[in-house]
């Protein structure tokens, strides 16, 4: 199956037991059905303690079978590990507004 980040761009297919339960678990939505395609819908919030991304950074993820995930913020993309992420909203039908996120070095 294909895969959709909530910004639209493709990510790895994954196979359609994934899919299903993505689906089930109100975690995608169908893109389009000719090729069947998925897009992901939860919104985050990314705790990176260190590294090239340390801070807060709130957006909509893309979901990896590695491990590793994209968080797509206002300021661009944030790689980090599942581990650092914390579920704010799943697709429920409503959109939520994120603020601009202060940087941990700004003035």
């Amino acid at each position: 199956m294909f895969v959709l980040a909530s910004d639209g761009t493709p990510l790895d297919p994954c196979r359609p037991a994934r899919a299903r339960k993505l689906l089930a678990a109100g975690r995608a939505v169908v893109a389009r059905h000719t090729p069947f395609t998925i897009r992901l819908k939860d919104l985050v919030r990314a705790i990176v303690p260190k590294g090239k991304y340390a801070g807060t950074h709130t957006g909509r993820v893309a979901v990896r079978t590695s491990g590793s995930h994209t968080v797509q913020t206002a300021t661009g993309p944030i790689k980090t590990l599942y581990k650092h992420l914390r579920l704010l909203q799943r697709a429920d039908g409503y959109a939520y507004m994120t603020q601009r996120e202060q940087h941990p070095c700004a003035p």
